[in-house]
């Protein structure tokens, strides 16, 4: 399949998806709420009731979760305090796609990264990066001392062309093996993640499967439909490759790892990455207010959940004594791992 082809297959993928979720949103006949606390409260309850995906995976009561929180709305309460009894009963759901957004404020969950090492830090890359490193729209990279290549891509939100990923591998194709960076990458586009994960793959792979809501009980879901990684039409690297994983790379991030693990020449290393497999789809209440939640469940080519993140082929934390001496500890893994 060409890359336009792709993109397109994609793109209807996508329409489909919304497509489903708006029909199904509006062939339901939905309770009317007043914009007060309660009928507030209300309607985020039964938004999340009906269209929130992982609800019984999670085992998640979620009529308990109305009734603990029902008890903290007042007619008289403050919009602030609203907004924080709220924020706190989406906390429930232990999801980093799950956000509130009032004019003044971002209801959040960052607890899927906040108990874990960090294992990353800007300075000690700076160590190996130097100041010559190469910028290709929005990755970062350079053939390290041992002939390594490292490719550090922050965010898939800073898209990437064909052109661009062409003269990065040619630059690199003197290297030895190659390190795909993707630490605190907290995802973005999906499609930007799938065109550098393309460059990997000489066949069609299966990587996984999604599935919808179809309707308003929690497990009303559509059959699992696939979702393959075709191979580029442009240059595609043949050598060893190491993607360099920690919590922080969640999202898109989380979907890109499940792609290259599928692929024999590829080994994760690091640290069990962070979740978020489900699609985000947005709803509003009375007041304004908008709420993000996961809809649409993604599964790896097992058909099993990643929405709590992918363990690493090899784990590795940076170590406190190899941190203190400007060394990371896992980029030093991944570069004795590559020339082996």
């Amino acid at each position: 399949m060409r890359f336009k082809e792709h993109i397109k297959y994609y793109i209807s993928w996508s329409i489909a998806i919304c497509s489903l979720l708006f029909i199904m949103t509006s062939c339901v006949e939905e309770a009317t709420y007043s914009d007060t606390p309660e009928g507030n409260f209300e309607e985020l309850w039964s938004i999340i009731d009906e269209q929130y995906c992982f609800l019984d995976y999670k085992n998640i009561d979620w009529d308990a979760i109305h009734t603990k929180y029902k008890k903290r709305i007042s007619a008289d309460m403050t919009t602030d305090g609203l907004f924080q009894v709220l924020g706190d009963m989406l906390a429930e759901l232990k999801d980093g796609h799950v956000n509130l957004y009032s004019a003044n404020d971002v209801a959040r969950y960052w607890k899927w990264y906040e108990d874990y090492p960090m294992n990353f830090s800007d300075s000690i890359q700076k160590n190996y990066l130097g100041t010559d490193y190469r910028i290709a729209s929005g990755i970062k990279y350079k053939v390290l001392d041992d002939n390594i290549g490292y490719i550090y891509y922050g965010s898939f939100s800073a898209g990437i062309g064909d052109g661009n990923l062409d003269e990065v591998l040619s630059n690199l194709a003197i290297c030895d093996g190659l390190i795909i960076d993707v630490r605190n990458n907290g995802g973005g586009t999906i499609t930007n993640a799938t065109k550098l994960a393309e460059r990997f793959t000489n066949e069609k792979v299966l990587t996984g499967y999604i599935r919808h809501k179809t309707g308003i009980e929690h497990t009303d879901f559509s059959e699992p439909y696939p979702i393959y990684l075709e191979p580029s039409n442009s240059i595609r690297w043949q050598k060893k490759v190491a993607v360099l994983t920690n919590r922080r790379s969640y999202s898109a991030t989380n979907d890109f790892v499940n792609s290259m693990r599928m692929l024999p020449l590829v080994t994760i290393i690091g640290d069990k990455t962070g979740g978020g497999s489900g699609l985000p789809f947005t709803s509003e209440l009375p007041n304004g207010w908008n709420v993000r939640f996961s809809s649409s469940p993604h599964f790896d080519a097992n058909m099993e959940q990643i929405e709590w993140g992918i363990d690493p082929d090899i784990k590795v934390d940076i170590s406190s004594t190899d941190y203190s001496k400007g060394i990371d500890t896992i980029i030093e893994r991944a570069r004795a791992f590559l020339k082996k």
